[in-house]
């Protein structure tokens, strides 16, 4: 009876072990990928998202009120000045970016690369399949987390 009862505590210990060695991984994951994506839209801020609902809503009311002249005009005219607010603002951004790489011109040629290399690709979704004790699937997990999935079961 005294040998399941310290059985039963060890494997506890060990589950507890595991869960918290699991944890931590994952924490270190979720910070280390908040970092892979420096470019993934930094220009879009709550200027374009409050433009951006602006047009929304002009054009339900513009749908509701049965398609009328006046609401169709200022449904076009919200969605012409959102526009213009996103394309003024990634227009900048894009030049500040430029303006940085040739500031760092002869410091840091692999960071001018990288930079280069990720307007150019533009955001690729990370995507992998990990494989559970029990013969399952989770999908859309980032590489990294299949790999140390995998090492822990």
């Amino acid at each position: 009876m005294d040998d399941e009862d310290s059985t039963d505590d060890n494997i506890n210990e060990k589950w507890e072990n595991i869960k918290t060695i699991i944890k931590e991984t994952k924490q270190q994951l979720i910070e280390k990928d908040e970092g892979t994506e420096p470019f993934k839209n930094k220009w879009y801020d709550e200027e374009c998202k409050f433009a951006i609902e602006e047009m929304k809503k002009a054009r339900e009311r513009w749908l509701i009120k049965g398609r009328m002249a006046k609401e169709e005009q200022e449904y076009h005219d919200n969605r012409k000045e959102a526009h213009k607010i996103i394309r003024n603002k990634k227009k900048t951004y894009m030049k500040n970016v430029i303006e940085s790489i040739e500031g760092q011109k002869h410091n840091n040629t692999r960071k001018i690369y990288q930079t280069i290399n990720q307007f150019k690709k533009g955001y690729q979704h990370k995507f992998s399949i990990i494989r559970t004790p029990k013969k399952g699937r989770i999908g859309n997990e980032y590489k990294g987390k299949s790999r140390n999935m995998e090492r822990i079961f």
